[in-house]
């Protein structure tokens, strides 16, 4: 909003220097864009205009009055509001208006005028080109110029075109069409609110009016509208239209529903101070459902919890008053017994001032962010106990990034082509108005995105990658779920002058699987799996045991399949390897600081033997660690694979395994021989159940 400082001194004299008037401001909450001098200007040398950025839920601001009242109540000055007023008639006007949808438009004011058209004063012109409107003909510079000065947008039918002399607001037919002011024939829908003569619409209503009633040189005779329209069905119709207008930006943000007569008032005042034409004495009115103003209580003791301060009350009253609020005592609360308090009736220009914590701002920012001390607020309870799914996904985030994962954030949204390898495409949720291909569907697994990551890395010559994501995944069947995906290629640890690095293997993923689970509090169990997306041989499926024996699916890992790690363009020679980790799941098997037990450090030391194993190299790891702790008595309190041997001096189709058996008591020290007897029964069970010897 671009605001004069001449004009602006009309209403209120803030009596400091621009520079200073326009930092207040800014201070205040109002985003300053800049400041542009203007010589020659209504104002003198020292004219200029202050650009400011209006957020949405402050309308009132988008005009010079509005900016005023507002460095009024800052600087504590007078505000000189104009109040004209206008003249009653003695009989009916030449013009009827009838609200055939009082949803979409509340209040419809008209008037009528005699004109001579032609061009505006000088000083019009410059007030409006100052602003950034063009100037047209005195008419319509006039109502463009209580539209920037009050806020309200206005618009002149010539009276001669409209059928019937009638106006009737009215919802598009079907296939109506009209030609806007711009030029363009336009086709309008149901949904769509127009002002309508007799016979067909003449404007779009709060957009942009037609071109059949447009004012021109031969206007003889013009009806003046001044209207309120729903916000929401003005922006639908800007945006269906494409069609953004001064009117527009402020009927779609909320203009002041009170403000109709007001804006014809100062309209007929204009037409007849400027010589464009004479006034039809009378004006119609039409507001089937006048609304009442919102009323607010502010407690005293609420606005010193929130702000940190008390703000004496004499400067409350001062700030909530001339924004334009009628401010009473809270009797009610004071007869009862309780605090003082206030009562505050909110203008009709305010409909951002709904509750107590609004009137709470206003206070704060007229009274200056810079006076409220800084502390921190005082808690009347303690903060509720987080969400579980957070505390799970949280602790899953932090456990990657201790692992040397790093965070990555993506869309949840991908191409098609990224999604196919994770779920069959009827289980695929395609987006209905997808910005591009390249979003066209959402994710079934986080992987889907993360593989996509790692080629981009990879395209960048960065050799070795190591992300992780936790988000959410969507497919048809199963809906919205939180997930997590470790992606992982390049070497497994930093080079070091003792020898090259090792490269990733799946064991390492495997390994930040269980890391994963580990912190979550889960029993686990990984199986062999097959799975189209990973390469055969290199995948498994990992399962959380629950306290009844059964198995969740907690997560899938291993090596990305070539033919998919080829088409999402990763270079053939390297090995990928992913883990998808479903984190809502395993919900009912965690209870993380929920249940949190300190066990007091062992106070007798531990015995250690060391197992080496000839098994069947299709023989699961972790079905022969079952089987130890079956057969190992209360004493052993670990059991750890620390080396696996496949080549000479093994068998073919054997595999070397080797265990480390940690045994300790917790009243005693162990002897050899009880270690040694444990280990015994241990491996005699293998050899029973699994055909395992001993090297």
């Amino acid at each position: 909003m671009k605001i004069l400082v001449s004009w602006l001194r009309e209403f209120v004299d803030p009596g400091v220097p621009v520079h200073d008037l326009a930092w207040r401001l800014h201070m205040a909450g109002f985003e300053l864009a800049g400041i542009e001098p203007v010589p020659g200007a209504p104002g003198g040398p020292e004219d200029a205009v202050i650009d400011f950025e209006i957020t949405a839920n402050r309308p009132d601001c988008l005009s010079v009055i509005g900016i005023a009242r507002e460095a009024a109540t800052l600087f504590d000055r007078p505000l000189r509001v104009p109040t004209p007023a206008l003249r009653p008639g003695d009989g009916p006007l030449p013009v009827s208006v009838t609200i055939q949808d009082p949803d979409l438009c509340s209040r419809y004011a008209a008037a009528v005028a005699e004109i001579r058209v032609g061009p505006s004063p000088a000083w019009m012109q410059q007030r409006l080109q100052a602003a950034g409107v063009r100037a047209i003909s005195n008419i319509v510079d006039i109502t463009n110029y209580v539209l920037l000065e009050l806020g309200h947008p206005m618009h002149a039918f010539d009276l001669d075109r409209l059928g019937g002399r009638a106006i009737v607001v009215r919802r598009a037919r079907a296939g109506e069409t009209i030609r806007t002011l711009d030029g363009v024939d336009r086709t309008l829908d149901p949904e769509m609110l127009v002002i309508a003569d007799a016979d067909r619409a003449q404007a779009v209503a709060g957009v942009m009016g037609g071109g059949l009633a447009e004012v021109s040189l031969g206007t003889r005779r013009v009806a003046l509208e001044s209207a309120w329209f729903l916000p929401t069905s003005v922006r639908r119709t800007s945006k269906r239209l494409g069609l953004s207008t001064e009117a527009s930006y402020r009927f779609e943000r909320g203009a002041d529903p009170d403000a109709p007569v007001r804006a014809l008032a100062r309209c007929a005042e204009l037409i007849e101070q400027t010589g464009a034409g004479t006034v039809v004495p009378g004006w119609l009115d039409v507001h089937p459902a006048p609304r009442t103003r919102g009323t607010v209580t502010l407690r005293a003791p609420q606005l010193a919890t929130v702000l940190g301060t008390i703000v004496p009350h004499e400067d409350v009253e001062r700030v909530l008053t001339g924004l334009g609020c009628t401010v009473g005592q809270d009797t009610q609360t004071a007869a009862a017994g309780g605090t003082a308090g206030w009562r505050v009736e909110t203008p009709s220009w305010r409909g951002d001032l709904q509750r107590e914590i609004d009137l709470i701002e206003e206070v704060a920012r007229i009274h200056g962010y810079d006076r409220l001390p800084t502390t921190f607020p005082p808690l009347a309870a303690a903060p509720a106990r987080p969400d579980a799914r957070l505390v799970r996904e949280r602790a899953a985030r932090r456990t990657a990034g201790a692992m040397g994962f790093s965070e990555c954030v993506t869309f949840t949204f991908v191409e098609a082509g990224a999604a196919e390898p994770f779920a069959a495409a009827a289980d695929v949720v395609a987006i209905a108005n997808p910005l591009s291909e390249k979003f066209a569907v959402l994710r079934p697994a986080v992987l889907a995105s993360l593989v996509d990551v790692v080629a981009h890395n990879r395209r960048r010559e960065q050799r070795d990658v190591r992300l992780f994501e936790a988000g959410a995944r969507f497919t048809a069947a199963e809906g919205e779920r939180r997930g997590l995906g470790l992606a992982w290629t390049g070497a497994a640890s930093p080079d070091h002058w003792s020898g090259s690095a090792r490269q990733v293997d799946v064991f390492d993923m495997k390994g930040a699987v269980e890391a994963i689970a580990t912190t979550l509090g889960l029993t686990i169990e990984t199986t062999a799996a097959t799975c189209a997306w990973l390469a055969p041989g290199r995948a498994a499926t990992v399962h959380a045991i629950a306290p009844d024996g059964s198995r969740i699916a907690f997560a899938t890992f291993g090596q990305l399949a070539p033919a998919v790690a080829g088409r999402r363009g990763l270079p053939p020679q390297d090995e990928v390897y992913l883990a998808e980790i479903d984190l809502d799941a395993v919900a009912p098997l965690t209870s993380l600081g929920e249940d949190v037990r300190v066990a007091a450090l062992p106070r007798f030391p531990s015995v250690v033997r060391d197992v080496s194993l000839l098994v069947p190299e299709d023989l699961p790891a972790s079905t022969l660690r079952a089987t130890i702790l079956a057969a190992a008595p209360p004493t052993l309190t670990a059991v750890r694979e620390f080396a696996r041997y496949q080549g000479k001096g093994v068998a073919e189709g054997h595999v070397s395994l080797s265990f480390r058996l940690t045994y300790r008591a917790p009243d005693r020290t162990l002897t050899d021989d009880e270690a040694q007897d444990a280990t015994e029964r241990i491996v005699a069970a293998l050899a029973e159940r699994h055909g395992a010897t001993r090297r």
